[in-house]
């Protein structure tokens, strides 16, 4: 997250009722720059916090009061998640813990709030023949467009809803990403299949160099990809606008796209972000391991008489003196 400056709250701010502070501190925010996503994380932590102290001020909060809130939330998960996965409660309160930090420094309060240890990444991304399943299902122009750009881009879904007409350059196959996160634009690129299609599409549509390529919501491209998923007899809950984004990352490792390269496609600051993407799967494994170990097995050479393994060129049986057939099938000379 970016760092921003946010100065320090002005004396009498403890005085104010709960949610008049929150609502400073969120004008604040807006005036330091921060993004719609990064004042969205901020109200959702300092909110959850102050929702489980309930009445009490916050220039009465204690470290109890924190200790307590952080404990709650690791064993019983947050109010109205959709999850009950225990590692995703635990990455959640990582992320509410440094935001609530930051809102305490601002306030002048001299509460020290204990780290949450953050997990390691667990990426989830689709199997090959889930996309093209996918792929299949895609039968409105619409859909086949969005699932190419997500899985040959690794477009965010707010990067891909924002793409305009002017932001493609078709003669150097190059796509514009202006609301890249944090504000950082960058350049990313496709297949000539993908830029074939978006041609079509623009020309189809009759849009103009300002114009959205897509007018639907995050809402919208959400319900479009479950429809898809279950047309496609995917689990719906597999697929997201952001697991289609680790599937473009994970596929271009696999196929052997730098890690560098894969960087600046993402858009990652920092090369460690994109390394979470180096993991094995255990399908990776299985089917290597099918491959080396099967044959492996296949070459073992075992006596008829004593059944035991014995070496590949053995003339005879080192246990019980059986004479060995070759590996022709003729008996050694």
């Amino acid at each position: 997250m970016p760092k921003l400056d946010l100065g320090d709250a002005p004396e009498e701010i403890l005085e104010l009722s709960n949610e008049e502070i929150v609502k400073e501190f969120e004008a604040i925010l807006q005036a330091a720059g921060a993004s719609k996503e990064t004042i969205k994380s901020y109200m959702a932590a300092i909110r959850d916090f102050i929702s489980f102290i309930g009445d009490k001020p916050l220039r009465e909060v204690t470290l109890r009061d924190v200790i307590n809130w952080r404990n709650d939330r690791l064993a019983k998960g947050f109010p109205g998640a959709k999850t009950i996965d225990k590692n995703k409660w635990q990455i959640t309160l990582h992320y509410y813990t440094i935001l609530l930090r930051r809102f305490f420094k601002w306030l002048g309060l001299r509460v020290k709030i204990p780290g949450v240890k953050k997990l390691p990444a667990r990426i989830e991304a689709l199997r090959e023949e889930e996309v093209d399943a996918l792929i299949r299902a895609a039968k409105k122009p619409v859909d086949k467009l969005i699932l190419q750009l997500m899985l040959t881009t690794g477009l965010r879904s707010r990067e891909l809803l924002e793409l305009r007409v002017g932001d493609i350059d078709f003669n150097r196959r190059i796509i514009r990403v202006r609301s890249a996160k944090y504000g950082k634009e960058r350049l990313v690129t496709a297949p000539q299949e993908v830029f074939d299609t978006l041609e079509a599409w623009i020309k189809l549509n009759g849009l103009r160099d300002k114009d959205k390529l897509f007018n639907i919501t995050y809402t919208g491209l959400y319900k479009k990809l479950k429809r898809l998923a279950v047309k496609a007899g995917v689990d719906p809950l597999k697929v997201r606008p952001h697991v289609l984004r680790h599937t473009f990352a994970t596929t271009a490792i696999r196929r052997g796209l730098s890690l560098p390269s894969l960087q600046r496609l993402l858009g990652h600051s920092d090369i460690r972000t994109t390394q979470v993407y180096l993991h094995i799967t255990i399908d990776d494994i299985k089917e290597e391991y099918d491959e080396k170990m099967n044959n492996a097995l296949n070459r073992i050479k075992q006596c008829p008489t004593c059944g035991r393994v014995v070496p590949l060129d053995a003339v005879f049986c080192p246990y019980c003196g059986t004479r060995l057939a070759s590996e022709t099938g003729e008996l050694s000379t």
